[in-house]
């Protein structure tokens, strides 16, 4: 069995000099995958039409008992994340599945599409895009602080719901504040009122358990390349059955009205490898124990909220059932509270050798701890250490 903390670091090609606390950004693929994604392309050079052409996908939809490759991948994954293969199919990244869904669906004049406060920003810009586009309205809901209750973020956006509003976009870990929100709750309150619900994934797969099968929403996009150990780019999007008839990419090509698989698997000529690769990574994280991993980085999460609100002197009142592997923490106020203040922080961490980022939001800066089975209290300690120098 591995000893997770800093003894793993050499498994990453992460810079040795940087204190890397921000795993949860783009991801960081574990060298043994990347290796994995080589062979992959070389695999791909050696008959590059026949590979791409014939081997990888099946535009008809009327492929027999053989899988193509990117179906055997997709099943693996789904097994993974608790869904259907055939319900499954991989994207570019979060985006690139915000947009798909938000772009067929069927919105008119007068219908209301709500997004969060706590919303990714390039997903809340596709809904307001595809809102505008149909002539609907987009609207934004206040969620509640960090700190809140889970039963205070379903009450806060059944509130929000209107007597127009037709799907509302949710995210399941949120960006900046890194709350688990109650998802499933979310989904029936939405559905109590006839709401659909498009559910914003991007962090979970690999950072706490998946089961998108339970939570009762409608679609469901993620990102495998943030926790999930793959390779850059690599998404997925789950979409109930009922759902995928009118669901389109945004890249037509040649699987048009063949169904959602035949649709979404060959979009033109692009690089597969990543979407391969996906499986190697998710069997590596079974090799190091995905429970031993969630409980690694959820607990170095929790503690490193708690212990860095007593170094700085601030509030931390986020329930631990809220958190997985990240957390978020207020910095002292002296330090500032503008975008601007915001960077200067950030760029001078990173002079220090810490990769973290740096948030002002709601009157104040904030920082997000991402946890990795690399990380351990040190990293922390010395962040604090550092912070503290600037006090």
């Amino acid at each position: 069995m591995a000893v997770f903390g800093r003894g793993l670091r050499s498994e990453w090609l992460l810079d040795p000099a940087v204190t890397y606390l921000n795993h949860g950004t783009v991801g960081a693929p574990p060298r043994r995958v990347l290796e994995a994604q080589r062979a992959i392309v070389d695999e791909i050079e050696r008959q590059p039409a026949k590979f791409m052409l014939r081997e990888l996908a099946d535009t008809s939809g009327t492929a027999g008992e053989a899988l193509p490759r990117i179906r055997q991948a997709a099943a693996h994954v789904a097994r993974f994340v608790g869904v259907h293969p055939d319900d499954l199919v991989f994207v570019d990244n979060i985006t690139a599945g915000a947009n798909a869904v938000l772009r067929s669906f069927p919105l008119k004049t007068g219908d209301e599409l709500l997004v969060t406060n706590l919303g990714y920003g390039g997903v809340s810009n596709t809904a307001r895009f595809a809102a505008r586009q149909a002539g609907a309205t987009c609207r934004t809901i206040d969620l509640p602080s960090p700190g809140a209750s889970p039963e205070e973020f379903v009450d806060a956006v059944e509130r929000g719901l209107g007597d127009h509003t037709r799907l509302i976009v949710i995210d399941h870990i949120t960006a900046s504040t890194a709350l688990i929100l109650p998802l499933a709750q979310i989904a029936a309150a939405c559905h109590r009122r006839g709401v659909l619900v498009f559910a914003d994934g991007a962090h979970v797969p690999g950072n706490i358990p998946l089961d998108i099968s339970a939570l009762g929403v409608d679609w469901y996009a993620a990102n495998l390349h943030k926790w999930a150990w793959a390779p850059r780019s690599a998404g997925i999007l789950w979409a109930a059955a009922e759902h995928q008839a009118g669901l389109h990419p945004t890249v037509i090509s040649w699987g048009l009205d063949n169904g959602f698989a035949a649709e979404f698997d060959l979009l033109g000529t692009r690089d597969p490898s990543a979407f391969l690769a996906s499986p190697f990574a998710i069997d590596l994280m079974r090799g190091y124990g995905i429970e031993s991993i969630h409980t690694w980085n959820h607990d170095l999460a929790v503690w490193s909220g708690a212990y860095l609100a007593d170094r700085w002197g601030v509030k931390f009142a986020t329930p631990a059932e809220m958190l997985g592997a990240m957390v978020n923490v207020s910095l002292p106020a002296q330090l500032g509270t503008t975008d601007a203040e915001a960077a200067a922080l950030r760029a001078a961490l990173d002079g220090d050798g810490f990769e973290i980022p740096i948030y002002a939001e709601r009157g104040q800066l904030s920082l997000r701890i991402s946890a990795q089975i690399y990380n351990d209290r040190a990293d922390i300690e010395a962040l604090a250490d550092a912070v503290c120098r600037r006090i």
